[in-house]
């Protein structure tokens, strides 16, 4: 995890006000979850921190692309991503359960890390559904794989050799 102490901001010698911070999240960041959605990518994330007396407000600007896989081709494309979130940390020695949105600092911390809002705000806005083109319309796009699945959809593609012989009866009722 020595990789993501630059992801810390020490808040102690801060004015009271906004301070803006910039972070940039390669695959070395990626690399330290090990089952994240997202195994590459570069992004540029600016972290705008408002200090005020009781609490912290961050604001995150994220952008910046990662690799994903076609649910459809499974080409690897890079895929465009914009995230606006913010994180609100209060100072306080209770703990607050109530509110998950709230990050609770003591008042003996001097920095927070903000790795893992980071990672969690990007693996959020992975899409649902991962598709790199339409019909072999982008560069990334496997057309060979398209032209095998259109295929074996429409019964073209011939049965294999070693087929199993009881799905033959199954593909009567198609």
């Amino acid at each position: 995890m020595k990789s993501l102490k630059p992801y810390s901001i020490p808040f102690t010698g801060l004015k009271l006000g906004k301070h803006l911070f910039d972070f940039e999240v390669t695959n070395a960041f990626f690399d330290e979850f090990e089952y994240s959605l997202v195994k590459k990518g570069k992004l540029d994330c600016q972290v705008e921190l408002e200090k005020q007396e009781t609490m912290l407000i961050l604001n995150f600007k994220i952008s910046g692309t990662i690799d994903l896989s076609c649910d459809r081709c499974l080409a690897e494309y890079p895929q465009q991503i914009e995230v606006e979130e913010r994180a609100i940390a209060k100072f306080t020695d209770e703990d607050i359960d109530d509110e998950e949105d709230m990050i609770t600092l003591s008042k003996n911390d001097h920095e927070i890390n903000i790795a893992g809002l980071i990672y969690e705000y990007i693996n959020v806005a992975v899409p649902f559904v991962s598709v790199c083109g339409y019909e072999g319309k982008t560069e990334y796009c496997d057309i060979e794989m398209l032209d095998r699945l259109d295929k074996l959809a429409s019964g073209e593609e011939p049965p294999s050799e070693d087929a199993d012989p009881r799905w033959d009866a199954l593909k009567k009722i198609k």
